[in-house]
């Protein structure tokens, strides 16, 4: 793949606005807290799927990043983690007797950091998940962790108790950028544990990495995406770093001065997917990449990919059930969150025995404008004679506000848009946001400033 038609420079500039991420649709600023623990059993009720996804939020990390925006909770006390273990395994067990007739193809450990769980705290967690739902033979648990205060062992047990995938926050391996964010690693120790994870029988390590932090320059983000192809891992997640620093107080400690303006932050973006493609990777949807054996990319060449919570997926036909704080569900025609802060979550599983907080029920706009953001995300092509065929609706017709809205696209030969398909170019692929926010019928009334740069 040439990685030249993907940069226009002034084109990049000028649609480098705020937007989505579209991890879902509607998204989660479109939650209400008028969506109840009744919504969430009904729709377990009357979803077709019986296929599940779990998602575990573990909070807890033991120092704080600064780039960070995830719900995390910074402590050096052990002892939160067992409180927060008790009634995360009883939110475990409260749920078990809806998801009796399913089965679960995938479990993801995200956060916080996941890693920040003892063995033993992982042991139960897994006997506890293994005890009250139904795993598929061929079951996929992932985790992400931080390797700094890891062991190798650490790795040993992870794949004695069931995990198959594993996730390594990189971000980058140079000293001044890592000092800045307050994240200083042993990247020596990285390439130990994926040496070690591939050793043991882990069927996919994946690094994230992040362009747009403090002090970045292509010569020095050069060799942290150089040390990152040699480790030579199936996946990698190419992140932007999202600068918000009036949502996320921890930002304000990265001066301004600091960051690659818009420019330079694009020739970094620029250098990485390059690379990436010159060693052979796939690249997958907008952020991620993959080896051409990865089950990403096969996906991907389908047209069976997913896109959830979690980023890119192959479980397209999976409900997705979050536990733990924070945790978001996907289940039939509903979203759902659960509160966000420990002493709501703790709270409401005691007095309520649900920790649900808001969501959202979609009405049948929601689910024909979610189909076609999803197949743009995922495939950067739509067949509108499918949605027609889905949703008894004539495509033109119904779509004739959004139609008009890429128009500025179709100007800009970014989209063919014809009376069968619409496909997005290949220089217009970084910009894939944009164009699904004029399908998004909820962007006019949301501060568009409280979502990130799409570039």
């Amino acid at each position: 793949m040439n990685s030249k038609r993907f940069f226009d420079p002034n084109l990049l500039e000028k649609y480098n606005t705020n937007g989505p991420r579209y991890t879902s649709y509607p998204t989660a600023l479109s939650f209400s807290e008028s969506f109840y623990n009744d919504d969430l059993i009904k729709a377990v009720k009357t979803s077709p799927n019986t296929d599940l996804s779990l998602y575990i939020h573990i909070p807890f990390c033991h120092s704080l990043c600064y780039y960070c925006g995830c719900n995390k909770v910074v402590t050096r006390h052990p002892e939160k983690a067992e409180d927060y273990m008790f009634h995360l395994l009883a939110e475990i067990t409260q749920r078990q007797e809806l998801f009796k007739k399913h089965v679960v193809r995938q479990i993801h450990l995200g956060g916080g950091t996941p890693s920040f769980l003892s063995k033993q705290q992982l042991s139960n967690l897994i006997a506890v998940l293994k005890s009250h739902f139904k795993l598929s033979e061929d079951v996929e648990i992932g985790i992400e962790i931080d390797p700094r205060n890891l062991t190798l062992d650490y790795i040993d047990h992870l794949a004695n108790i069931g995990f198959n995938r594993l996730s390594i926050g990189v971000q980058d391996i140079d000293p001044q950028v890592q000092k800045a964010i307050n994240r200083v690693q042993s990247t020596e120790l990285i390439e130990q544990i994926v040496e070690r994870a591939n050793k043991i029988g882990f069927n996919s390590v994946n690094l994230d990495l992040i362009y747009g932090l403090p002090h970045q320059t292509p010569e020095r983000f050069e060799r942290t995406v150089d040390k990152v192809i040699q480790m030579g891992v199936q996946r990698i997640s190419l992140f932007s770093y999202a600068h918000l620093p009036e949502r996320f107080p921890a930002q304000r400690k990265l001066r301004d001065e600091w960051l690659p303006n818009a420019n330079q932050k694009l020739e970094l973006m620029k250098l990485a997917i390059e690379r990436f493609l010159d060693a052979g990777y796939n690249m997958i949807g907008m952020d991620h990449f993959a080896k051409p054996n990865d089950e990403l990319a096969k996906a991907q060449k389908q047209q069976k990919l997913h896109r959830n919570f979690q980023g890119y997926t192959t479980h397209a036909d999976c409900d997705l059930l979050g536990f733990g704080v924070s945790a978001i569900s996907n289940i039939g025609d509903c979203f759902s969150q659960n509160y966000k802060q420990l002493g709501e979550y703790y709270q409401g599983l005691n007095e309520t025995h649900s920790a649900v907080h808001k969501g959202v029920k979609l009405n049948l706009d929601d689910q024909i404008r979610g189909f076609v953001i999803s197949q743009l995300m995922c495939n950067f092509s739509l067949d509108k004679s499918q949605v027609e065929n889905l949703y008894d609706i004539q495509f033109d017709h119904y779509f004739k506000h959004s139609l008009r809205a890429l128009q500025p696209f179709e100007e800009d030969n970014l989209i063919e848009n014809s009376a069968t398909k619409i496909v997005v170019k290949d220089k217009a692929r970084l910009l894939i946001r944009n164009i699904c926010m004029s399908f998004d019928a909820y962007i006019k009334n949301q501060q568009i400033g409280r979502y990130s740069r799409v570039i």
